[in-house]
């Protein structure tokens, strides 16, 4: 059949030789591109939809109505007003190991979903050869009479395969939730490492405090001795009341020991945190100068949904494990590859460079599954329990967030209360102990008296730095829970 005789609106499919063309009505191919194309834009399996989460109205030990405003929405640097605090800050989010390992996450998962979405693209590649033998096979599966022989191929290939039902579209969906989940996982890590830096920060000004209220009590005792002792040399006190008073002594003084060795490991815990080695860390402030937020809304329940990092990553991995199940589904249906060769193969090079040698071809296959023995119903069952899996830690990790930040406002609220009457009980025993020792020294009250008004003392002064210290963290707990502390890159950490 020549050119003449082809009718005007058919199209042409050439084959090997001229003489062999064949022809395929238009409508024909139009029809199947019509049809690819409405197949393609087709995926099957569910289409992800976010779980639901039974969200309270407002947080349980929330102080008044329910608003908007969040304190997870500030950033961390107006948060934590100390300067010495923010510069760790500062060094912890660009040393700090977790960080980078989770920046290291991110990036994997960028490059497979970068590998994952390669597929939906024509894939391009080429093949080069040359060879030269005896009675080689690669010519003919004759033996050639001993004859020593070349061999020279060059070919370009062409191989889709298309996304009839949308495998490759899910395959590529659930790749790239995983790399928002990543992502997710990273910020997470962020907010951790904040409020794990600030919570070692301030127990390390907590301990700072103890140790001096320790030593001044120390000495208070120690005067408490010397006193005791002169009062023995003349005459008007007992051994009694020396030895109670060095026991008293002793006992206040072992704990500055101890209380050091808890400085110098609190201190290598926070190096750690900055990526540093263990060192003494500088340190301007003491607890009683930090002052606390004098607001904390904690927002409306909902919208700590789209806020806390850890709930965000749930949804991404739940989003993946959603899409695997079209993967699953996909595996039912006859997969379609197109591949095309254009080259040259020619025992002699000359014959590859003059043209005469070409060889091409163009083919296309379906292929699909008949009996698989339950392994693609097994694969899909799996699929949605995984999926069903996902769902169920969403829905729990959503709600461990609204329980952490109940506690941490009730935490907050009652710290608040007991530190009042800490405060109270303290100024009162520092009163019982002015007056005791002002009473011993007159002679109107016993050795007993003055040394049990000061042994009171030191619990109650270490306990009000307890609840201090525990009314400081549950603020950094209370900013965690809400998710705060990510929102802003870290190229953009300065006031």
């Amino acid at each position: 059949m020549n050119n003449q005789a082809q009718k005007p609106n058919d199209c042409l499919a050439p084959s090997q030789t001229r003489s062999s063309i064949r022809v395929i009505p238009c409508f024909l191919l139009v029809a199947i591109l019509t049809w690819t194309v409405i197949l393609v834009g087709c995926a099957v399996g569910p289409n992800y939809k976010r779980p639901t989460v039974n969200s309270p109205k407002n947080f349980r030990s929330a102080a008044g109505p329910p608003t908007t405003n969040s304190f997870g929405d500030l950033p961390w640097w107006e948060i934590f007003q100390d300067d010495t605090l923010q510069n760790l800050i500062k060094v912890a989010l660009t040393n700090n190991y977790n960080i980078r390992v989770a920046a290291s996450r991110v990036e994997q998962a960028r490059a497979i979903y970068a590998e994952n979405r390669a597929s939906l693209f024509p894939q391009l590649g080429y093949q080069l050869g040359v060879s030269r033998g005896k009675n080689a096979l690669f010519t003919t599966p004759f033996f050639n009479n001993g004859e020593v022989t070349s061999f020279y191929n060059g070919a370009g290939n062409v191989s889709w395969e298309i996304d009839l039902w949308g495998r490759i579209r899910r395959l590529n969906e659930a790749a790239q939730a995983q790399y928002f989940a990543s992502n997710e996982a990273r910020r997470d890590v962020m907010i951790t490492l904040i409020s794990n830096l600030a919570q070692a920060y301030l127990q390390l000004l907590a301990l700072d405090r103890e140790l001096e209220i320790t030593r001044q009590n120390t000495a208070a005792f120690s005067d408490s001795l010397k006193i005791f002792n002169a009062r023995l040399e003349q005459g008007v006190a007992s051994k009694l009341e020396t030895s109670r008073a060095a026991a008293a002594l002793a006992s206040t003084a072992a704990s500055i020991p101890d209380l050091e060795r808890q400085i110098v490991i609190q201190e290598n815990q926070i190096n750690v945190l900055l990526g540093l080695n263990p060192g003494p860390v500088f340190r301007n402030k003491k607890l009683l100068q930090l002052t606390l937020p004098p607001d904390v809304p904690a927002g409306l329940p909902s919208s700590l949904l789209q806020r806390r990092p850890d709930i965000r990553q749930a949804d991404q991995v739940f989003r993946s494990a959603n899409a695997q199940i079209g993967v699953a589904v996909a595996g039912f249906f006859p997969v379609l590859d197109l591949t095309a060769l254009l080259g040259a193969v020619s025992p002699e090079l000359s014959a590859i460079t003059s043209g005469k040698s070409g060889l091409w071809s163009v083919a296309g296959s379906l292929t699909g599954p008949v009996f698989q023995g339950g392994r693609l119903v097994g694969q899909y069952r799996a699929a949605q329990a995984v999926r069903e899996e996902a769902r169920l830690r969403y829905q729990q990790t959503a709600l461990i967030a609204f329980q952490e930040v109940s506690n941490a406002l009730i935490s907050r609220q009652k710290f608040q209360e007991i530190r009042v009457q800490q405060a109270l009980s303290v100024s009162a025993y520092e009163e019982a102990v002015r007056v005791s020792t002002q009473r011993y020294l007159a002679g109107k009250a016993g050795y007993f008296e003055l040394l049990e008004a000061q042994q009171q003392l030191f619990p109650a002064q270490i306990s009000l730095i307890q609840t201090q210290l525990n009314q400081f963290l549950a603020v950094v707990q209370l900013y965690r829970a809400l998710g705060g502390g990510w929102q802003q890159e870290l190229n953009s950490h300065k006031r």
